[in-house]
């Protein structure tokens, strides 16, 4: 009987498919298919998206675990969407407790962006008028910091300053890393060439080809997509816990 049940035990697990990582046209389609066919707004999926990165943060970083008197984290943002993600988790960490500080090299043009970064304004956190070159103050400020700079559809192979600069800050500081959906300066399909080592990383709506080398604490959050997205693209997703929107994968 132990046998049979060992057998069927193995069948099962042989039936499950491997998660789907995607390419960087893949992740685009998926996107795009959202927004014209699923009707989704651009803040919806921004919004999501952000909550759930800040799910995912206190899961990784639950305030009772970080070291310093102060529950502080450093949002840094980028100008594109990856940058709207980071704002709307820095407002998500804020309602959780944590003390987020922003650092937003650049003002962005677009009023998406420019909505987000009035909402936290109004919640009151800290915008930082520039990052310290001197990496000991980024450390003794605060407990972590999460890397919402540049993003899937960053070029890394022709990364322009102030972000070029960041980038060898943040391969300094000693306090973990967080990463929002790809790692600053990884291209999206390829492992990292000397790129900075996030100690977690967020995967939005499917983990991306670069993902499959990194060796850290990997959640996932995408509750939202509709099935017959994640059955077309074959992306295997695991089953969410309970209610949560964010897996550890």
């Amino acid at each position: 009987m132990d046998k049979m049940n060992h057998s069927s035990a193995e069948a099962e697990a042989e039936t499950i498919e491997p998660l789907r990582y995607l390419s960087k046209g893949e992740a685009a389609a998926i996107e795009t298919e959202l927004l014209k066919d699923y009707r989704f707004g651009q803040q919806q999926l921004v919004e999501i998206w952000g909550q759930a990165c800040a799910v995912a943060i206190a899961k990784a970083y639950p305030l009772s675990s970080l070291g310093k008197k102060q529950p502080t984290v450093l949002v840094i943002c980028g100008p594109e969407q990856n940058g709207s993600i980071g704002l709307v988790c820095a407002r998500h960490l804020r309602m959780f407790e944590y003390e987020p500080t922003i650092y937003l090299p650049k003002r962005s043009t677009q009023s998406l962006h420019q909505d987000f970064t009035v909402q936290c304004e109004k919640m009151d956190i800290p915008f930082l008028s520039y990052l310290p070159t001197e990496v000991q103050l980024i450390n003794d400020a605060y407990n972590l910091l999460i890397d919402a700079m540049l993003g899937p559809e960053a070029d890394c192979s022709n990364i322009k300053e102030p972000y070029s600069g960041i980038l060898v800050t943040l391969k300094q500081v000693n306090v973990p890393i967080v990463s929002v959906d790809v790692p600053s300066g990884w291209d999206a399909e390829e492992p990292s060439q000397g790129g900075i080592s996030p100690d977690v990383l967020i995967s939005l709506t499917a983990p991306k080809k670069c993902a499959m080398s990194f060796s850290g604490k990997h959640f996932l959050a995408g509750r939202f997509l509709p099935y017959d997205i994640q059955k077309k693209y074959e992306l295997n997703i695991p089953e969410y816990p309970g209610t949560d929107c964010t897996i550890e994968l």
